[in-house]
């Protein structure tokens, strides 16, 4: 596995998250060559980790990291590559993490069965870490509400009316519900009270909110310098922030609309010619005065809890989200 992750430049959770790697690397394997392969191309493509790094952090916040907080952090990155996985195959997305995707790499099939597979493997670790019914029934709460976010998602598709209240409800199930279960776990398993537990996790629903706006600014203004290919939710149908803003303004509205009706025929020039509109208008800093809105709320929420090295990178996280700075 590659483990020159960002978050290695943050010596607190090092050793940690360098715990849930190996963990990681020792789970997902499989007797089935592909899959095997397809695992194994996934892991070493990498990522932020920061699902897992949230539920350390919020564990150090309240108390410590022991074996069952890294089985936590493992089962949570693993859930997290397995959507990542299907999504591709929905979106028919060849990239992923700047490399070739599982499904293109692969083959759809492949592709399922290895998503398929993390999914048991997720469920394998998070009952071998948790012995309490009521988070039991959390993760599945979590599952249902990432499912409903994408299903949410997928029925607006194309939709020219789809509200600002939609898109963010789509957004707290398909990205800010893993944020918050990341948070929430390592909080309550570390001994957080209530209080603590639920700061945290309403913490990290407010960072996962942000987050999604950026990742959605970045679909017009900066995707290649993120390894992330530009007008990829355009292209499926799906009308993000950036949009849903510009369709609101009349005289936006006016411009667009003639290149949206196109739905499924789009042409690339078509495409551009929306990303033209979007970056030029005054629809981008209004996104991401959104996205900071959300990351003052994150932030306001940790000021219950005492100051220590890892609140006060928690509070950190949310400004180098704004830039992607991990």
């Amino acid at each position: 596995m590659n483990n020159s992750k960002p978050w290695k430049k943050y010596p607190l959770i090092d050793t940690e998250l360098q715990a849930v790697n190996e963990l990681i690397q020792q789970t997902i394997k499989t007797p089935h060559p592909s899959l095997q392969s397809a695992l194994l191309t996934m892991a070493d493509n990498g990522g932020k980790y920061l699902r897992p790094s949230l539920l350390l952090l919020a564990a150090r916040a309240v108390g410590k990291v022991d074996e069952q907080t890294i089985k936590l952090g493992a089962s949570i990155e693993i859930l997290h590559m397995a959507t990542l996985i299907h999504d591709d195959i929905i979106d028919d997305s060849d990239k992923r993490r700047g490399a070739v995707s599982i499904q293109a790499a692969f083959g759809k099939d492949v592709a399922v069965y290895t998503g398929d597979l993390l999914f048991t493997d997720f469920f394998d670790l998070m009952l071998g870490a948790i012995n309490e019914h009521d988070y039991f029934v959390r993760n599945a709460q979590t599952m249902r509400q990432i499912l409903n976010g994408e299903l949410g998602q997928m029925g607006q598709r194309f939709n020219l009316k789809q509200t600002l209240n939609s898109y963010i409800s789509d957004v707290r199930g398909k990205t800010a519900a893993l944020f918050r279960l990341a948070a929430e776990e390592g909080a309550h398993f570390a001994g957080g009270n209530h209080a603590q537990t639920m700061a945290l996790a309403n913490f990290a629903e407010n960072l996962g909110i942000a987050f999604q706006i950026v990742d959605d600014l970045l679909d017009y203004n900066g995707g290649a310098q993120m390894n992330k290919p530009t007008l990829e939710d355009l292209a499926t149908g799906v009308y993000s922030l950036p949009l849903l803003l510009a369709l609101d303004k009349p005289n936006l509205k006016q411009q667009l609309l003639p290149l949206l009706n196109k739905k499924r025929q789009m042409t690339l020039t078509n495409m551009q010619a929306v990303q033209r509109i979007i970056v030029n208008s005054s629809v981008i800093s209004k996104s991401q005065d959104l996205a900071k809105q959300y990351v003052h709320q994150a932030v306001d929420c940790l000021n219950i809890l005492k100051p220590n090295p890892a609140v006060r990178l928690l509070k950190q996280l949310p400004n180098k989200l704004l830039t992607r700075n991990f």
